[in-house]
């Protein structure tokens, strides 16, 4: 596993490296309407996949994209990874994503989630940082943004048992638009707390969207089914696809958690 290892000692310099970059050439665009700040969020994105198909040998495929409506959406996640907080942005026109109110006092970093007006939430506040948190995203995606949510939370190891939070249902019910579930496997690619980077096939997969309109409960366990469904189904193919690479014994994928 010595490649794997300066494989992913390179791979997160130069990622760092770019990301620096790219963050004193989005200076400008503070000044600048939204979408320039998208636009240079967006290199970001397409810049850390090409980093880890050439340096890494991950190779990162999208499905389903023709499911993707334009206008006001939820789209609902899994979240296995750092990477799809980031790496989910290209794929709509004005994302805004719920972030931790911490991330936003970074110097600079902070000023573009302000400028892209990403819901910031004190975590712990309790129930009445999630009320004002669901009214404002409710509103957001009213007026015609696509609010990318992890109905979990927080990043979840492959395997793990799912929680899902009524959070999206909230704003489900009070934006009174589609839902758009995502399937992925990105915690065998990019795991939880490691800066190593396996490579294989990256899978993110747009389900059949949930439309507006049902009960609160009925939407957070359709989601759930789905969302599930179809993650384990991906990640038991990335099992595959890396224990034929590494062989079991030695393949991250041989550990189930």
């Amino acid at each position: 596993m010595v490649s794997i290892f300066l494989r992913s000692l390179a791979f997160n310099v130069l990622f760092y490296f770019v990301l620096v970059a790219l963050i004193i050439i989005a200076i400008p665009t503070l000044a600048m309407p939204l979408p320039a700040l998208l636009t240079v969020a967006g290199w970001w994105a397409r810049s850390s996949i090409f980093l880890m198909r050439v340096v890494c040998n991950i190779r990162v495929e999208f499905r389903g994209v023709e499911k993707i409506p334009k206008g006001p959406l939820i789209v609902a996640s899994k979240h296995q990874s750092m990477w799809e907080t980031f790496a989910l942005l290209p794929c709509f026109e004005q994302p805004i994503f719920i972030v931790k109110r911490e991330l936003t006092w970074i110097p600079v970093f902070g000023l573009f989630l302000i400028k892209a007006r990403m819901i910031s939430v004190d975590r712990g506040a309790g129930a009445r940082a999630l009320k004002d948190m669901t009214r404002r995203a409710a509103a957001a995606v009213r007026s015609g943004r696509q609010l990318v949510i992890f109905p979990e939370g927080t990043r979840t190891p492959v395997g793990a048992p799912p929680r899902y939070k009524p959070g999206v249902a909230q704003v489900y019910v009070g934006s009174g638009v589609n839902c758009l579930p995502v399937a992925l496997n990105s915690g065998l690619f990019w795991p939880r707390r490691t800066f190593r980077r396996y490579p294989g096939t990256l899978v993110v997969e747009f389900l059949d969207l949930l439309p507006p309109g049902l009960p609160r409960d009925q939407f957070l366990a359709r989601a759930r089914e789905v969302i599930e469904d179809a993650t384990n189904r991906i990640v038991e193919a990335g099992r595959v696809e890396q224990a034929q690479l590494f062989g079991r014994v030695n393949s991250p994928a041989s550990a189930k958690g």
